[in-house]
């Protein structure tokens, strides 16, 4: 027994893609059609920038094939604005914004800390004990949307499931013990997240589910990783989905988790700006035999009718 894996990119609108990833003469609404067939989920970002509308979400559902999940992230009026104070109205908001839509493809929500802002042991705990654990306390928080959702919300879940959570750091002091203690007592998962500096990397596990952002070794956004370290990350997976820890894990501290027989992985490559994300997507799935083809019949061929499986409209694009 073993962790599902899934392994895609953040975002997908990217101008450099076009005729390199994305085929030649593929219309720009079919991109994410495109490109959900060759990775098994994908990281929606235009969420952090803005609320989206229900339309959309269930636009972008109607465009994945089945087995298909987003991870979502969470709004940076919450997190970068508001610093997680008196949000329960900003939660209320993004979770009626269309969420729902998704239906059984919505994935982990992840929620991205700004660099300026530091551990607060009880800021966290209060936005920790906040965060929906299912689909039917997410509805309850949506209740509390405001007067900006009025005609626009979607406030019923279209399919009830358990939420998953995820948290990125950008500050030194989440290198703290008591952090991997406070995330693990509310099974969220600490975001494995690679860059070249200054954001902490550590490869704690906290929940029943590991989250790994890889935003390019060398150059934040853009560097390509090399065969080894695609290699160092697939032996991780491996070691994650089967319920431990690389042998080499860096790690804030030194109590262990709980042992699990398997758990699932979501890995997104965010080195976008030089075309590495998907090549590197693909030999990362290559390296943990996981098929790249798509499914026969699944891919675009020019002349197709632009109109079938009209995709969704996302704002481009980026890094974060």
């Amino acid at each position: 027994m073993a962790g599902r894996i899934r392994i895609g990119v953040s975002g997908w609108r990217y101008g450099p893609w076009r005729g390199n990833f994305y085929p030649p003469g593929l219309p720009q609404h079919r991109e994410l059609w495109h490109a959900a067939r060759h990775f098994n989920s994908i990281e929606l970002n235009g969420s952090f920038y803005s609320l989206q509308r229900p339309s959309s979400y269930a636009q972008w559902a109607a465009a994945t094939p089945p087995g298909f999940v987003f991870a979502v992230k969470g709004g940076r009026f919450i997190t970068h604005m508001l610093k997680l104070r008196n949000a329960q109205a900003a939660l209320g908001n993004f979770f009626a914004s269309g969420l729902f839509a998704l239906g059984d493809k919505l994935g982990p929500i992840l929620w991205q800390f700004p660099p300026q802002l530091p551990f607060d042991a009880a800021r966290f705990e209060a936005f920790f004990a906040a965060l929906p654990a299912d689909t039917d306390a997410a509805a309850q928080v949506a209740l509390r949307r405001d007067h900006r959702l009025q005609g626009r919300e979607l406030l019923q879940p279209l399919h009830r499931q358990r939420l998953r959570h995820a948290v990125e750091v950008r500050h030194d002091s989440f290198v703290d013990p008591a952090f991997i203690a406070l995330l693990r007592r509310h099974g969220i998962a600490w975001v494995v997240a690679d860059t070249p500096q200054p954001w902490p990397l550590y490869e704690d596990v906290t929940a029943d589910f590991v989250y790994i952002r890889l935003h390019g070794s060398t150059e934040l956004y853009k560097s390509r990783y090399t065969p080894q370290q695609i290699g160092r990350w697939a032996a991780a997976i491996e070691a994650w989905r089967h319920g431990g820890q690389p042998d080499d894990a860096r790690l804030v501290s030194g109590q262990a988790p709980p042992r699990r027989a398997a758990r699932d992985v979501y890995c997104y490559f965010d080195n976008t700006d030089k075309l590495h994300a998907p090549d590197n997507a693909r030999e990362l799935m290559a390296a943990l035999g996981m098929a790249l083809e798509p499914a026969e019949g699944a891919g675009w061929q020019a002349g197709d009718d632009p109109r079938r499986a009209r995709g969704p409209r996302n704002r481009p694009g980026r890094p974060g």
